[in-house]
């Protein structure tokens, strides 16, 4: 029997590393939880880091059609609707202007790559990244013609950093006016100040009419510790490192054990 609207949950799911695999795969029992959540009338919501286009692939092989998803670390909301075109609608887009923080990261990393979103579209940047880690798009241009207008999203592919590097560099830079997540060694996002994950699930929380106290989010890395405080019950997968975990409010399996399945089935459980 599905869930009455008092009974429903708003379900968070980070995509990379807590539904896929590092590699891109996502096994069967993820796949099949996830469906048993929907169908037992819960909102399941996709909440990455991600670009919009990267993630409609994701929600396509889950046999989401509808519903929401945030992307962007949180810049982006987007209501999924397969009457349109596109098969989504964008209903909040945050910017911010990238010039100063791109100004002052050239001049302490003048050989990392750095990429703007151009949101449902690509991404333009001053130089090609590796095949495989941008989706959409790719338009090489001019470093300057970065921070031509304001964008949801920067991007930046250093190779030769480590996360320490990246969080000493925002610290002694005063990155203050840009909300920053570092995800693997090499790589950085910024995004508009005070935009999370976090901020968009609360503003879809809200329209979908779900109570603060049915709300779950599952997720696996740094840029998911608001979405885990800000969710009544935040779940960390168990490959994630301390500082994820401590922000949760239970640890599941690992990647490797299908822990987002695990907990997903434990909650039709309930």
């Amino acid at each position: 029997m599905p869930a009455t609207p008092e009974d429903r949950l708003l379900v968070a799911l980070d995509i990379d590393g807590t539904l896929l695999h590092y590699e891109g795969t996502m096994s069967d029992a993820v796949r099949s939880a996830v469906g048993e959540v929907r169908d037992a009338g819960h909102e399941i919501v996709l909440s990455s880091g991600r670009s919009l286009i990267a993630m409609t692939s994701i929600a396509a092989e889950l046999g989401i059609e509808t519903g929401w998803m945030v992307a962007s670390n949180g810049a982006v909301t987007v209501r999924l609707d397969p009457g349109r075109p596109q098969g989504w609608a964008l209903e909040d887009v945050v910017t911010f202007d990238p010039e100063p923080a791109l100004r002052l990261l050239r001049t302490e990393l003048p050989d990392a790559r750095y990429a703007v979103e151009d949101v449902g579209v690509g991404f333009r940047m001053n130089a090609l990244f590796p095949e495989g880690e941008l989706d959409g798009d790719h338009r090489v241009v001019d470093f300057e013609d970065l921070w031509s207008g304001e964008v949801t999203r920067v991007i930046v592919r250093s190779p030769e950093s480590t996360s320490e590097h990246f969080h000493a560099l925002v610290e002694r830079l005063g990155l203050d006016d840009v909300t920053y997540a570092v995800g693997w060694t090499a790589w950085m996002d910024l995004a508009p100040l005070g935009v999370s994950k976090a901020t968009a699930l609360e503003q879809v929380r809200r329209r979908v009419q779900v109570q603060p106290h049915r709300t779950v989010a599952i997720g696996d890395g740094r840029n998911d510790v608001e979405m885990l405080r800000w969710a009544s019950h935040g779940v960390a997968m168990g490959h994630a490192d301390a500082v994820v975990k401590e922000a949760a409010d239970e640890v599941t399996g690992s990647i490797e054990d299908d822990g987002a399945a695990q907990l997903l089935r434990s909650l039709l459980a309930r």
